[in-house]
């Protein structure tokens, strides 16, 4: 009697049919499907190269629908499709699991191991989107973070949990920026997000960048930029998730994301071929309301860990009013803006003091570092109203002494400024060279 009731135990949990549907119509990136009703967000498989018999499969996703119509989005390349192919909804998936053996390991944006060095295991479930945290239950900013850039840490220092920009137009430094910060920031974890960049500088950012020392405390996340604008998007979110792992386990997480813009222009491709209507520059409404759910999830959580997380931001055409980059502005805790004048000098790195800031400097700096910060700014500022005079002889030493003490200090100002790419600066020198060069 127990063996007839197991029997029928298994054969009630045998599907009586499996629902499909049928390709009608492929747009680009867009697949029509009608015929099986799915939901948003889940995973299907689609059938391709029907006609020889392969029996090969693609993976996609919903990403939306309008009446008995599914638009799903692939992750990949969608050759070999053919009207009336077969649509089957994926089996639920185990989430990925994640543990200490995520480090020193490339993934792409599914989380599937790229390296050539084996499955990928764990003990804790990876969630597919990045966590919330109350903010009532947020964890203050109140540690200063030591990315080992002089000018970041003496004039716009950065705590950890802190989100910061690092805004420019193509071509300026902001991924040799970001090489310098990852092998000089002080983190037990490094989750790096390479989104949408040449398929080239994976290798060197792995190599050069982080080296063999940087990645056996890294994950990295690559969807370059002949991904799907689905894989990128995913990627992305894919990094937050796993930097929120390793912070609630109580560890200080330095995430990196290059970049944010890439990301908002996958979001932008999905919703613009969904029939989303373009607003501000081609940008549809949604990508502005999603960026800050990405944001958000970055930060502190409710325990002693911390996640700290520098994304960079492209600037069009050098234009600081790019939608992208204000909105970014906007909802991060601070930016650094860096100057294609300043890098046409061979002034490295070329961060525009003037304009960049820290909205977390006065909760992790001292009093005597904030005034000298403000002072050099300002000696700064008065360097720059003279700087194009004193090749003309026009600047007449004597007649503004707050001027005359800026010229006098420039020389030890510039080399404060600059840094050499393979040199790192710590936290406590940069505060002291700084208090120093003042007096």
């Amino acid at each position: 009697m127990l063996s007839q009731a197991l029997r029928r135990v298994a054969l009630d949990e045998v599907p009586v049919a499996t629902p499909t549907g049928r390709l009608i119509a492929v747009s680009g990136l867009l697949l029509e499907v009608s015929g099986c009703a799915l939901r948003v967000g889940q995973r299907c498989l689609i059938e391709r190269n029907v006609d020889d018999g392969s029996g090969e499969w693609i993976s996609a996703q919903v990403v939306g629908f309008r009446d008995p119509v599914a638009y799903l989005m692939p992750f990949k390349k969608p050759d070999g499709l053919v009207p009336g192919a077969r649509v089957l909804p994926a089996s639920e998936r185990a989430p990925l699991m994640i543990g200490p053996e995520w480090l020193g390991r490339v993934v792409n944006g599914l989380g599937e191991p790229i390296d050539d060095l084996g499955r990928l295991g764990g003990e804790h479930p990876l969630p597919a989107t990045p966590p919330r945290v109350n903010p009532l239950r947020k964890q203050n900013v109140h540690e200063p973070l030591d990315v080992g850039v002089r000018v970041i840490n003496g004039l716009l220092t950065l705590g950890r949990g802190q989100r910061v920009g690092l805004m420019a137009g193509s071509g300026v430094g902001k991924s040799v920026l970001l090489g310098l910060i990852t092998r000089n920031t002080v983190a037990d974890v490094i989750v790096v997000g390479l989104i949408g960049e040449r398929g080239r500088e994976v290798r060197e950012f792995i190599e050069l960048s982080l080296g063999r020392e940087g990645l056996a405390r890294a994950v990295v996340v690559v969807a370059p930029a002949d991904e799907s604008p689905l894989m990128r998007q995913r990627a992305t979110e894919l990094c937050h998730s796993i930097a929120a792992h390793y912070r609630d386990q109580g560890q200080h997480v330095l995430l990196l994301v290059d970049s944010l813009t890439r990301y908002a222009m996958a979001r932008r491709e999905v919703a613009l071929a969904l029939g989303e209507p373009p607003a501000t520059r081609g940008y549809p409404p949604s990508v502005f309301s999603q960026l800050p759910e990405l944001v958000e999830s970055a930060g502190n959580g409710e325990g002693p860990g911390s996640m700290s997380a520098i994304y960079t931001v492209l600037a069009e055409g050098d234009d600081q009013q790019d939608p992208v980059v204000d909105t970014a502005r906007a909802i991060l805790d601070g930016h650094i803006v860096l100057s294609r004048t300043l890098a046409e000098r061979g002034h490295y790195p070329a961060i525009d003091v003037a304009q960049s800031i820290s909205r977390c400097m006065s909760l992790v700096a001292d009093r005597e570092q904030q005034e000298a910060a403000r002072q050099f700014k300002q000696l700064l500022a008065r360097y720059e109203q003279v700087r194009e005079l004193m090749p003309l002889g026009a600047y007449v030493p004597g007649a503004d002494p707050a001027v005359d003490r800026a010229v006098g200090l420039w020389p030890r100002m510039e080399g404060y400024l600059h840094q050499g790419t393979r040199e790192g600066a710590a936290l406590g020198d940069c505060r002291t060279q700084l208090t120093e060069l003042l007096q």
